[in-house]
């Protein structure tokens, strides 16, 4: 399987799940292999500061290749930490795209035809997000 990726060719996000599942394979990488979420966090940081100094260079430079290189690398560690959880039964990375892709139209309803009749106040990222918050801690709270 390993040998139908090359460098050139066009990839998906479905390749870069399967490049990673592989990667963590008993025929894959020992390091990859052996990474948790917690033993992952460092290079979570890490890779969403390189992000920042990627911005930060094309800003001044114009030059947008570094920050592209670097948000394949937050990319890809959301990939990582998504396999992971599939393999612990927990969710999927289709389960996460899912989610943020629920989350960007619940909470733009003035882009997605939810705020018919809404008051401003009521469109706002803020106030949504706090009553998304305060919903999900009434269900957890006994």
């Amino acid at each position: 399987m390993a040998e139908l990726f090359t460098e050139e060719r066009d990839y998906s996000l479905e390749d870069l799940q399967k490049i990673t599942e592989i990667l963590r394979s008993s025929r894959g990488c020992p390091w990859d292999r052996e990474q948790t979420h917690a033993s992952l966090r460092g290079c979570m940081m890490e890779e969403a500061g390189e992000v920042l100094e990627g911005i930060d260079l094309y800003e001044k430079t114009g030059d947008w290749d570094n920050l592209c290189e670097e948000l394949g690398d937050v990319l890809w560690q959301v990939v990582m930490h998504s396999v992971i959880a599939q393999e612990e039964g927990l969710f999927t990375l289709k389960d996460v795209i899912r989610g943020i892709s629920e989350k960007m139209i619940r909470r733009h309803p003035h882009v997605f035809g939810a705020a018919d009749g809404l008051p401003p106040e009521d469109l706002s990222w803020e106030e949504i997000k706090r009553r998304e918050r305060a919903g999900r801690n009434s269900l957890t709270k006994p």
